[in-house]
């Protein structure tokens, strides 16, 4: 812990980050534990805490740091990204500092990963009395700016890899860890992906050891990896993946009430709102054929993306490159697409006649 009211202390801490961007170019910060800074009785006791001159838990000196720190950082490295581990609901942690936020780029969505992992460490069958795990991020995804984070702090101290953490066998692990990756990558927010995790390592990670290359070469590993890099390649490729990140604008459900066969379904939307996105997920290992699904045009809706494709190690279920949505109403939309959802697995569509 560390006195922020010495402008020692300060100018240390801040001459540490800058190094690191000014000489090893690093392409950002994550600042660790915020919120051991920002409370004063962060895990102290009633009497192990002075309060600040108003009376208060709130540290003083530390937010005039992170603010200074993040003014300082932006000021000479526009480029990199400052990211916040804060725990709490403290406010506009991701907002700029001329309206009172603290000045960072991005904060760390602990909420959204210890959520999502919970609701994946279960066997499917038990999964339609947790669905709030899922869709309770979206009463808060816009008020701040969030990165979607499977860290290190996902795989180390005992927690096993991601993959280990999936249900079921084998084939069953390998399905739900590419529905998890498809799953964040159509969810608003930014991504970040541990190294190891792109090609479903099977072991934690361990700081004195290599992660394990050698397991790309086997066919399911191989196929997860291939998966990453198509997701990277579609949510660069299409705005409506990243342009509204952290805006409502680009968040549309379309049903998050089929809890009963495991099915999210939502829109993702460009800022001109003429790119369309529909994300599906199904969360058991049935496949759902049949599946109505309410979208807000008609037209031809391409399969830009599925999760169970061959390539990939799935079972190949899919919907032959795409739907023709049809005017039949469905969750408050007046067209509607018939799709096979394919078995653990995650579909991306996109509207080939733009709206308006």
């Amino acid at each position: 812990v560390f006195n922020y009211g010495r402008h020692e202390v300060r100018s240390f801490l801040m001459s540490s980050a800058m190094f690191w961007l000014d000489r090893y170019h690093a392409d950002g910060l994550r600042v660790d534990a915020v919120a051991s800074m920002l409370y004063l009785d962060y895990s102290r006791g009633d009497a192990e805490w002075i309060p600040n001159e108003y009376g208060g838990r709130e540290n003083l000196e530390a937010i005039g740091f992170l603010r200074r720190l993040n003014e300082e950082v932006y000021r000479a490295h526009p480029d990199v990204q400052m990211i916040a581990e804060e725990s709490t609901a403290w406010p506009m942690v991701s907002r700029p500092t001329y309206v009172g936020g603290l000045g960072f780029g991005l904060k760390w969505d602990m909420g959204w990963m210890h959520d999502t992992l919970e609701y994946m460490r279960k066997d499917p069958v038990y999964r339609k009395h947790h669905h709030g795990g899922l869709t309770f991020r979206m009463l808060y995804a816009f008020t701040e700016n969030f990165i979607l984070p499977l860290s290190h702090d996902e795989v180390v101290h005992g927690k096993g890899s991601l993959l280990a953490k999936m249900p079921g066998d084998d084939w069953q692990k390998f399905a739900n860890l590419r529905l998890l990756f498809s799953y964040m990558y159509g969810q608003p927010g930014k991504k970040l992906l541990f190294m190891g995790d792109e090609f479903a390592q099977w072991d934690e990670w361990k700081h004195e050891e290599s992660i394990s290359w050698h397991l790309a070469q086997y066919q399911r590993h191989a196929g997860v990896q291939r998966l990453v890099a198509d997701l990277n390649r579609v949510y660069g490729r299409e705005p409506a993946l990243h342009e509204a990140d952290t805006d409502p604008g680009g968040f549309q459900w379309i049903d998050c009430n089929d809890w009963e066969q495991g099915v999210l379904c939502f829109l993702r939307l460009a800022r001109e709102e003429r790119e369309l996105i529909l994300v599906a997920c199904n969360f058991t290992p049935v496949p759902r054929y049949n599946y109505r699904v309410g979208v807000p045009c008609g037209g031809f809706w391409r399969e830009i993306f599925n999760s169970d494709a061959h390539d990939y190690g799935g079972s190949g279920h899919g919907n032959f490159g795409g739907a023709e949505a049809v005017p039949v109403a469905a969750h408050g939309r007046q067209h509607s697409l018939i799709l096979t959802l394919p078995p653990l697995g995650a579909v991306l569509l996109k509207n080939e006649t733009p709206l308006g």
